[in-house]
């Protein structure tokens, strides 16, 4: 019989709430979203950037949720045959429960920052450690000051591992949310020019980043990238807390470095040597940049205490994450295309590397590589800059094509070669008309854009219009 995440009493004495109605005595779960509730979870009724909790509360009662967690404040607004516990402030109720879930655990926790790759890192040392022990890691991008205390709160108490994601928008971010962590490992994949909205330079951005380091246990250790220019400033971080250091990348002299690495279209094979060790390994996901993280995972994996040539056997087995590089045939009656998805999120690092990945996918016959592009934001004076310099990164990728949407976009448009311009709009809804039309057979097609951007649709709508059941329905 598989225990309770938690016990009612466990989580009135972690929270500091009071019991009012009959509550069950064990939670199975922990929600914040009634929609996805199941029976016997415990529903914090947070109030979001959008929408409060408390309106939700009525729906999760009648979805079976074994308690809320609700503010004193609201509750005389709330179903009075209800069952819930009740706090002073529900967010911080689920912090205090995040830190009773870590004073109970014994796994080997690690946590995961960076400009670029922090999710697809993280999800390659849950792959990786599951196959090792009992993993819990954060749910898709829960890396945010309410993801973070849920994630920790959802752990269960026997696990061997714990993966979790910190990020931040803003300096100071990261601090509160690695005291809640306490990692024994922190990972910081890379530092590059994002959220320069918000930050004087490149080094203050390393400098929030570094944050993660502060809530390291003792003893712990820190892997950061040693070819970035603001790799000094991580260290010196790492130093300050007593952190062992490893550095991956393709520096000579670094703990985890690159020796030799073979691009395919969608795997890729590595030699490296990984603190002492020789390890010669197969990625399911394409792309240098994600060669350059398995260093990091193989890195983190070895100073937690896992078999490290069984975590380089299970990289062979890694699929990319939604939007992050998953691959899609695309059926057009006469032909086929290849869609590359790289829709959640960018920034100029994480452009790059997926141009770099559109150079390396191979083209039919007549095939062309198409670079579908939405604006980066967030970027501050600098933006248009920015994306005027992706020019270069599409040249060398040989890209045959580029389709943009956004007013940003609108400065790369200006700096490309005539030949590479396809079509530029003021959106992607604008766009797609367009794009949809010049998609050809033998094509490799790449979209990628900041999420509020909305090149996600681009990338549906394409899947739609040119699904197996719309191939058939032409050839009829």
């Amino acid at each position: 019989m598989t225990a309770p995440l938690w016990t009612l009493a466990d989580l009135v004495a972690a929270t500091g709430g009071r019991v009012v109605g009959r509550p069950t005595g064990t939670i199975g779960g922990i929600s914040i979203d009634s929609r996805t509730l199941a029976e016997t979870d415990a529903f914090f009724a947070i109030q979001g950037d959008a929408r409060d909790g408390h309106d939700f509360v009525e729906a999760a009662l009648g979805r079976g949720a074994g308690v809320c967690v609700v503010a004193e404040e609201k509750l005389g607004a709330l179903p009075a045959d209800g069952r819930y516990v009740v706090v002073d402030d529900v967010l911080e109720a689920l912090r205090r429960l995040a830190i009773a879930a870590r004073a109970r655990t014994t796994a080997r926790i690690v946590a995961v920052t960076g400009s670029v790759g922090k999710t697809s890192t993280k999800e390659a040392l849950r792959h990786v450690l599951a196959g090792q022990g009992k993993t819990h890691a954060s749910v898709a991008s829960y890396n945010n000051h309410w993801g973070v205390p849920l994630t920790l709160a959802r752990m269960p108490a026997d696990c061997a591992f714990g993966v979790f994601e910190i990020g931040m928008n803003h300096a100071g971010e990261i601090t509160p949310l690695t005291a809640l962590v306490r990692p024994h490992v922190a990972v910081v994949t890379t530092v590059a020019p994002v959220h320069l909205e918000f930050f004087r330079d490149v080094e203050a951005i390393a400098e929030a980043k570094a944050e993660i380091f502060s809530g390291l246990e003792p003893g712990g250790a820190a892997v950061v990238d040693g070819d970035v220019a603001q790799a000094g400033i991580l260290i010196a971080a790492a130093a300050a807390k007593g952190a062992r250091v490893v550095r991956f990348g393709i520096g000579e002299g670094f703990e985890a470095r690159l020796v030799r690495a073979s691009l395919q279209a969608e795997t890729s094979t590595v030699m490296a040597n990984v603190l002492g060790g020789a390890i010669t390994y197969k990625i399911g996901a394409p792309g240098m940049h994600v060669v350059k993280n398995s260093l990091a995972v193989l890195a983190t994996t070895a100073l937690v205490g896992a078999d490290l040539a069984r975590a380089g056997l299970a990289l062979a087995d890694m699929a990319p994450p939604k939007g992050r590089g998953e691959r899609h045939t695309l059926h057009l009656g006469h032909g086929e295309a290849v869609l590359i998805d790289e829709s959640y999120n960018a920034n100029p690092a994480s452009m790059r590397a997926a141009i770099d990945l559109l150079g390396h996918t191979p083209v039919g016959l007549e095939g062309r590589r198409v670079a579908v592009l939405g604006d980066m934001l967030e970027l501050g004076p600098q933006g248009e800059a920015l994306h005027a310099g992706l020019a270069e990164a599409l040249i060398a990728a040989r890209t045959d094509r580029v389709f943009l949407a956004g007013p940003l976009m609108h400065a790369l448009w200006r700096a490309l070669p005539i030949d590479m311009q396809g079509a530029w709009a003021a959106t992607a809804k604008e766009l797609e008309p367009k794009l949809l039309l010049a998609v050809r057979p033998g094509d490799a097609l790449m979209v990628k854009g900041s999420n509020g951007s909305r090149m996600g649709p681009v990338v549906e709508a394409l899947k739609s219009r040119f699904s197996s059941t719309h191939a058939l329905a032409e050839d009829v």
